[in-house]
């Protein structure tokens, strides 16, 4: 399964420097350097501004890694890239189940407060923030592998957020019906592979979203006959059969002291039985993945390689550009503008 990778790969003191170059790729009408000049100083750098926000963010919270990997998955996976996830309301996105537990949202707000500051009036769009700063938390995490991805912005924030709208596949979804679900939004199931992985290598998840695993799996198996028994044992003492209770974080990657890195050390566990949920063992196990996961789990820098093309595909999936009434950027991440321009200036339509 030999990846065809458009990679610029350095070796710098025993450390693997890649970087990423997808400037041969089209994606739509999105630009890579998209917002080189276009604040009301040209020499502001808007991606340098989101990356040293992140840099410092991650000083002393390295979890907001899998926050925001999984924010970007959530927005762009309903409705498409918009930052509609984002939007307040009492029935906006953010209240339907799957988004109750989604963190970030303080820290996509400071990034656009700088960004509005320090580079003009409704400049740089709420969903381009959240694709930039998934990107810059990802480099902080990959370990002693130096790994980082380019990503196109442009994109126009959306108008619409509802709860009903939010139909994100379950931790129960089998690998058919994932394949289909990724495959609505263009991605192949290799990808799929690359993105669940990615994500829940430094991910958590809760008791009840797996517990069925270690107590009442089916009819003629009480526990999963798929999970690693001496896990299961250790899961027990997490998540007791009668406790109601949900509060515990469970790392959806049980390497020792790996569960905050981006890397391969998912694709190990669930080679061993040591997925947490049934969807993640199962990848492992389906003639139609268990390709892509061995051949990831042998091979960290094409994963990363490939993880990086993966997130800017992702963060492709039905963008809005240009002009239109369903779209605008955002003033203030949380609520659509006020239909008449804001005192400070025009309202600033990306080209």
């Amino acid at each position: 399964m030999k990846m065809n990778n458009t990679v610029l790969v350095g070796l710098t003191l025993g450390l693997a420097l890649i970087l990423v170059n997808f400037t041969t790729f089209s994606y739509a009408q999105l630009q890579f350097g998209f917002y080189k000049g276009k604040c009301k100083d040209k020499t502001v750098d808007v991606e340098a501004i989101v990356t040293g926000i992140i840099k410092e963010r991650i000083k002393t919270d390295s979890s907001i890694v899998a926050a925001l990997l999984r924010m970007q998955f959530h927005d762009c996976f309903v409705k498409g890239c918009d930052a509609s996830l984002l939007l307040d309301g009492s029935a906006s996105e953010k209240t339907a189940p799957p988004n109750l537990s989604v963190r970030g949202y303080e820290l996509i707000n400071d990034i656009k407060v700088a960004l509005e500051n320090q580079c003009g009036f409704r400049t740089v769009s709420c969903a381009d923030i959240i694709v930039m700063a998934t990107r810059d938390a990802v480099s902080e995490s990959t370990g002693n592998i130096k790994f980082r991805y380019e990503v196109p912005t442009g994109r126009m924030d959306g108008k619409v957020s509802l709860a009903t709208n939010v139909d994100l596949p379950s931790p129960r979804i089998t690998v058919k019906d994932s394949i289909i679900a990724f495959g609505k939004k263009k991605l192949s199931s290799t990808e799929m592979v690359l993105l669940l992985g990615g994500g829940h290598t430094v991910g958590i998840t809760h008791c009840s979203l797996f517990k069925y695993r270690l107590y009442s799996y089916n009819a003629t198996h009480k526990q999963d006959p798929t999970m690693d028994k001496a896990e299961a044992e250790e899961l027990k003492t997490k998540c007791h059969v009668s406790s109601d209770t949900d509060n515990v974080p469970i790392d959806l990657d049980q390497t020792p002291g790996n569960s905050l890195l981006v890397d391969n050390g998912f694709y190990k566990q669930i080679q061993a039985g040591r997925g947490i949920l049934e969807i993640d063992q199962a990848l492992a196990l389906d003639k139609a993945t268990m390709a892509a996961v061995n051949w990831f789990s042998a091979n960290a820098i094409d994963f990363l390689v490939e993880f990086g093309k993966a997130m800017v595909k992702l963060g492709n999936v039905d963008v809005l550009t240009g002009n239109g009434p369903d779209r605008e950027i955002r003033e203030k991440c949380g609520a659509i503008n006020s239909s008449a321009p804001a005192s400070s200036g025009p309202l600033n339509l990306l080209p």
